[in-house]
């Protein structure tokens, strides 16, 4: 039985590509895109770990553990140990697939970030202190900064994280 399910071929998946452009793309064919870019530096595309990859494009919308990431590959595939899971988080980490962020609780939380096989440009977080939730902020605050630190230090800004912690609406209707 494959992994790769027939509803993936039809469930969109956003995206940039190399210009920078938002696109629409199937799972399928990020899988596939993926694929090809660990086989070009010798590495397999394994049972395993295109199901830890579909996790990661289920939950693209979540900020992830390891330990979430494990939990929800072993409710498919019971088998599957969690230093799997941590070996190939790193694995998709070094090659930009995905990126590692600590929110200030100590654990490293995993996006899909996914630019065509380059570093895909972070959006921002918003992190409550009372309930740990995490908003994204898809506006560019930085962009001005970037150029500035480009024209006055020849420094190419290749990335940046931004995390804002404060106390979200629903926190401060509570207090």
């Amino acid at each position: 039985m494959a992994l790769i399910s027939r509803i993936d071929i039809i469930r969109a998946i956003h995206y940039t590509n190399k210009k920078g452009k938002a696109g629409v793309t199937t799972m399928k064919k990020l899988i596939s895109d993926i694929g090809d870019k660990l086989k070009e530096n010798e590495y397999k595309l394994t049972t395993r770990r295109e199901l830890i990859l579909k996790v990661l494009l289920e939950n693209s919308d979540k900020h992830l553990s390891a330990e979430e990431v494990y939990n929800l590959v072993k409710k498919k595939a019971p088998d599957t140990g969690l230093a799997t899971v941590y070996r190939t988080l790193e694995l998709f980490h070094d090659f930009n697939i995905i990126h590692a962020m600590d929110f200030g609780d100590g654990r490293k939380r995993y996006e899909f970030g996914w630019k065509e096989g380059q570093k895909c440009h972070h959006h921002h977080h918003l992190i409550c202190t009372e309930c740990g939730s995490i908003i994204e902020m898809n506006e560019d605050l930085l962009e001005e900064l970037e150029n500035r630190v480009n024209k006055q230090y020849d420094f190419t800004v290749k990335d940046h994280q931004l995390k804002i912690f404060g106390i979200c609406k629903k926190c401060k209707n509570s207090l």
